[in-house]
């Protein structure tokens, strides 16, 4: 069935879309590692459960690593890997992941960022996952992974066509970047959030939109060519976090997100208010740890591996086995408070 995790990995990116095809999909990585002796990650896990109080749930301080995640949900191999941007907070563990899963296809775009020696000084990054991406960066498209560089309305094979190009393949339709953002992004080798990726994933009734770290000029691409493919959603994932970034949030006047999943960061940091102006519920990584969503439901069903939190919106709560997660309730406009 169509599965949606979003993964509490501190303040970055990681979500994986379990495809009804059987494909699996990942979009971007952060506090990736080689795996961890199982009964350690089964701990993490109780502690996680076991902790938690009223008001702020501090969930931040028990990331999971995604790939003890991946292989604890019996995901055997990744058949697409998107790198939505070059951003470290965004690639964390790259070359773990692809040692552990090694997938199929790798989307990127033409970026041509460079990182200088000073900028690991202090970094809670590694060096290794810069060379190893620009390695897969630089690798020629006919070699493994298949490296693909896809603008926005791009189709193809697997991703969003049969074989035969009739149907809807997985369900990714880009949306941005176009070779007009990264031409932009690499001349001014500043903002390199201007050229990321922002994929719509439709399955069944529902649409999921992927925000990468779109930025202004994104949206105003999106929204001149894409606008009736992104009306009313029915999940968000919020763009660069759910971080106050100095943009516009006028988008979230057409989008009307049912919810939005919010990455990790102190409060002061987040956009609360471009969203609770609206009236738009919103649901966070420091509150409900990972959140797995059943696309195969209409309205989706949300799940979170955070107990204490799912028994706070729903009384009823009780622990999926499918989804390894505490059930909270249909997605709908009244699930969140």
């Amino acid at each position: 069935m169509a599965t949606i995790h979003f993964l509490n990995v501190k303040e970055g990116d990681c979500s994986i879309i379990e495809h009804n095809s059987g494909h699996t999909t990942v979009i971007d990585v952060c506090n990736a590692k080689p795996a961890e002796p199982p009964h350690e990650a089964l701990m993490e896990m109780m502690a996680k459960s076991e902790r938690g109080i009223s008001g702020n749930f501090q969930q931040k301080k028990y990331p999971v690593n995604p790939i003890n995640y991946v292989n604890d949900h019996g995901i055997s191999s990744i058949f697409r890997y998107v790198q939505t941007h070059p951003d470290m907070d965004h690639m964390d563990g790259i070359e773990a992941l692809f040692a552990e899963f090694s997938p199929t296809n790798f989307w990127d775009t033409d970026n041509t960022k460079e990182m200088q020696v000073a900028s690991w000084e202090g970094s809670p990054y590694r060096a290794t996952d810069w060379s190893f991406y620009k390695h897969l960066r630089d690798t020629d498209p006919g070699e493994e992974p298949k490296r693909l560089t896809l603008y926005s309305g791009a189709r193809g094979h697997y991703y969003n066509q049969a074989l035969d190009g009739t149907g809807g393949g997985d369900g990714l339709h880009v949306l941005a970047p176009t070779k007009e953002l990264v031409d932009a992004a690499n001349e001014a080798d500043d903002d390199y959030n201007h050229c990321s990726y922002v994929i719509l994933y439709c399955t069944g009734d529902s649409r999921i939109v992927f925000g990468g770290d779109s930025h202004d000029a994104t949206w105003e691409h999106i929204l001149e060519h894409h606008k009736a493919d992104v009306t009313d959603i029915d999940l968000l994932i919020a763009p660069h976090h759910g971080r106050k970034s100095g943009r516009s949030y006028e988008f979230l006047d057409t989008l009307t997100p049912t919810l939005t999943f919010f990455g990790n960061a102190r409060s002061e940091h987040l956009a609360y208010g471009a969203w609770r102006d609206r009236g738009l519920s919103i649901v966070t990584n420091n509150q409900a740890n990972c959140m797995v969503v059943d696309a195969s439901t209409y309205p989706m069903t949300l799940y979170v591996t955070h107990e204490n939190f799912a028994r706070r919106v729903n009384s009823s709560t009780y622990c999926s086995d499918a989804f390894k997660a505490w059930y909270v309730g249909p997605i709908t406009e009244h699930l969140i408070p």
